[in-house]
């Protein structure tokens, strides 16, 4: 994998960073990222972000939970160890809820913080690039990459244009194994 260059312009308000994205987009330059010290309401739009697949998965592996609670509570109570309980049924549905339900929440948990992980690239082992620490106290980062249809120079100077502060060329270096 080669290094990559990156073009990063800092922002002080989430209203200009907004307007400052929209900016970028009419000029036709692709945004690769962008950094906020909290989540900043209508940027999944702006940057036409897809709706993330997250929940089905959470609900895929819900269903699976319940129904292998469900199967297992039945195979127990009435083929592995059958008990007469004060002469209610073997298959009695409602003492089986609490399990089941437990059993989903569990599933669907456990699913969606591991497809998280992976959907996100994050975790142990991965690689990410820091291209501001002031990201993560007060300031909003742009961050451009580097391609056939941008240059440095060109970018440098949409970010200017669009107010940016404090523009930065970043060449992330790559861990050596």
């Amino acid at each position: 994998m080669k290094n990559n260059k990156f073009i990063t312009g800092m922002f002080f308000d989430d209203k200009d960073l907004i307007e400052a994205i929209e900016k970028i987009q009419e000029k036709g330059v692709f945004i690769f990222d962008v950094r906020t010290p909290f989540p900043v309401h209508g940027l999944d739009d702006i940057l036409k972000y897809k709706r993330s697949r997250l929940p089905r998965l959470g609900f895929v592996a819900g269903v699976l939970g319940a129904i292998c609670a469900f199967l297992f509570q039945a195979w127990v109570f009435t083929e592995a160890w059958p008990i007469n309980f004060g002469g209610k049924p073997l298959l009695s549905v409602p003492s089986f809820i609490p399990v089941t339900f437990e059993m989903a929440v569990l599933f669907a948990a456990i699913s969606l913080v591991f497809g998280f992980l992976i959907k996100s690239g994050i975790g142990p082992g991965a690689e990410t690039i820091i291209f501001d620490e002031r990201t993560t106290d007060d300031a909003f980062l742009v961050v451009i990459k580097e391609d056939e249809n941008i240059e440095v120079k060109r970018a440098e100077e949409v970010l200017r244009e669009v107010g940016a502060e404090d523009i930065k060329l970043v060449i992330p270096m790559l861990k050596k194994s």
